[in-house]
């Protein structure tokens, strides 16, 4: 198994195989940071570039990203797609998930401590940070970042690419449409337009001078 991305993130991913007792044959990957060691915590291998990626995908294809920004994901995900490599998800032993009408798209980080009632949809490759709510009859969009403490209330609609800060509220039946940013603690009443920034209790557009 691949985990993209060898920093922050990845390095929470890896808590979570630790906690699966999935550690065998587990390589991270990163080609851009000058810091990271050539075996993180001694162990697991870091690879640099796709030649070594290719070698890998020949054993196990399989890869999972440990990276945040929605439009990063986005690329890595493309990007080890078309090397062969199949995007899987990773979820943590203490997420509790609905167990009806509940879907999870492939290529999924879902952290510690997350509550994911019935009839939830959450898209590919979406990032769900620790302790956040999903409650039931929602929409999650592809490539979406939820970061920690996000409570999404019932019967909501997020689009693709969508980012939503910390501690951030999304009330019953709003709709975000695609590549919105939600402000941390911001408290969401009224829907988004695509593209839009809003924070702010109640949360508002956020304006060019801004």
């Amino acid at each position: 198994m691949l985990i993209i991305g060898a920093k922050g993130l990845a390095k929470e991913v890896l808590e979570i195989f630790h906690q699966k007792n999935e550690l065998e044959n587990l390589y991270f990957y990163d080609n851009i940071s000058k810091d990271i060691p050539d075996c993180l915590y001694e162990r697991f291998p870091v690879l640099k570039n796709t030649k070594e990626v290719l070698q890998i995908f020949k054993k196990d294809n399989r890869f999972t990203l440990g990276l945040g920004n929605p439009l990063f994901r986005l690329d890595f995900y493309k990007k080890f797609k078309d090397m062969g490599g199949i995007l899987v998800s990773v979820i943590s032993p203490s997420a509790q998930i609905g167990h009806f009408g509940t879907m999870i798209g492939d290529g999924c980080t879902i952290m510690a401590g997350n509550i994911i009632t019935n009839d939830v949809h959450i898209g590919v490759g979406c990032l769900i940070n620790p302790n956040c709510t999903i409650s039931h009859d929602s929409l999650i969009g592809n490539f979406v970042e939820i970061s920690p403490g996000v409570q999404v209330t019932g019967n909501c609609v997020i689009g693709d690419y969508c980012s939503i800060g910390t501690g951030a509220i999304i009330l019953p039946k709003i709709k975000l449409g695609n590549s919105v940013v939600v402000g941390a603690g911001a408290v969401v009443r009224n829907d988004v337009p695509e593209g839009q920034t809003v924070i702010g209790i109640p949360a508002k557009v956020l304006t060019k001078k801004e």
